[in-house]
């Protein structure tokens, strides 16, 4: 039996990905901005809640399907943007991209991805959605945006948190912006891990994909990561998202609406849908875990728009919490990472088994046989 079909959890692919990966990389998925606060609120929310069990109802069946942005998903989690995928497996974006769909659902491209809008598109054919900053360089922007027209991208997804880096602190100890640092402290951490050295020694050198024809060198994530770095604009409003809005003319998700009023300025901008997130707590510590916003989300905007959440998602209970408190549906970002970093596209197909796994022995438990079923009557909020 295989080290990933030996993983049961997502803490097990967590332990896989630790043992196979360089500690600089493991720690750039890992950590979060200053002492790593909301990071942990947001896994702690799922506990505040327990369950409120039916029993002796009918759950031979469990139905998890469900509908995000008019596309048919089979899991109601789906895939978040992760940049320069490559780093922490050879297989990169593509082996997400590949496992997403064929656990049923949809994937997100990171604008800063290793791979590009073409390739994924070409490589799988289920639904993609393509994320993007509204960056210095409009142009750049734009020329995303014709590509992922041109490719039947599903939707745009603007990140809208970004407004200042996070300090992260984890990758600034290991040097990341500074490349010469980051390669000494990468090779050290490298040597002991001959798996990944091996690849990254003989696999196509990590570039940014997508700004080939925009950037110098070649795009080489080593020598431009500063200069992409640099596009990061913090005079952004709401104006910018309308016209990126408009200039995409289709699905347009907000992605890290953090309060209940920016979730009513989404809707009233006419976006399709948000997606109640904290960057993973990598953005500002002290900001609120995403699931104790989603109830007062949920009351005020949720007949006008869909709305999405991410953060601390590591079980199927927590996915199944969240679309009892009106979710639409879950994006992952670290659970998949680890399954990355663990074994590739085996790995990330691997979570997604065991999430599903998970969704329906709590649904069984909780005698609920379709999600569509799920609310707030089969929690109870916990007291401390």
């Amino acid at each position: 039996m295989s080290r990933i079909n030996q993983c049961h959890s997502i803490a097990d692919l967590r332990a896989a990905a630790l043992a196979r990966m360089p500690s600089v990389l493991f720690d750039y998925i890992e950590g979060s901005a200053e002492d790593e606060i909301t990071a942990r609120w947001n896994r702690e929310a799922f506990s505040n809640y327990s369950f409120l069990p039916r029993t002796l109802r009918d759950v031979s069946t469990v139905n998890l399907s469900t509908t995000v942005q008019g596309i048919n998903i089979d899991i109601p989690v789906m895939s978040a943007p992760t940049g320069m995928t490559r780093m922490f497996h050879h297989e990169g974006e593509l082996a997400v991209a590949k496992a997403s769909h064929r656990a049923g659902t949809a994937y997100t491209l990171s604008s800063v991805a290793t791979t590009s809008i073409e390739d994924i598109a070409k490589a799988t054919k289920g639904p993609l959605f393509f994320q993007v900053y509204v960056w210095h360089n409009r142009k750049m922007v734009n020329d995303f945006m014709q590509r992922c027209r041109k490719m039947n991208y599903d939707g745009i997804m603007l990140a809208v948190d970004l407004a200042a880096f996070g300090k992260r602190e984890r990758d600034l100890r290991h040097g990341h912006g500074h490349a010469a640092r980051l390669k000494w402290n990468l090779a050290r951490s490298a040597i002991i891990k001959p798996a990944w050295l091996y690849h990254y020694l003989t696999q196509a050198k990590w570039r940014m994909a997508n700004m080939l024809e925009h950037l110098p060198h070649g795009a080489l994530v080593d020598k431009v990561l500063e200069t992409v770095n640099e596009q990061f604009n913090p005079s952004v409003t709401w104006e910018d998202a309308r016209d990126l809005m408009k200039s995409w003319g289709g699905k347009f998700i907000l992605k890290g609406i953090q309060c209940k009023e920016d979730a009513i300025l989404a809707a009233e901008m006419g976006a399709s849908g948000i997606v109640i997130s904290n960057h993973g707590g990598r953005q500002l510590d002290g900001a609120p875990a995403t699931l104790d916003l989603l109830p007062e989300i949920v009351d005020v905007v949720g007949k006008d728009i869909e709305v999405l959440i991410d953060g601390g998602i590591s079980r199927g209970s927590d996915v199944i919490k969240a679309l009892a408190l009106g979710a639409k549906a879950c994006l992952i970002g670290r659970a998949y990472m680890y399954g990355l970093g663990a074994g590739g596209e085996k790995g990330v197909s691997r979570c997604y088994d065991i999430l599903r796994e998970e969704m329906v022995r709590v649904m069984q438990l909780i005698g609920c046989s379709d999600i569509h079923e799920l609310g707030p009557h089969y929690l109870r909020k916990r007291i401390p």
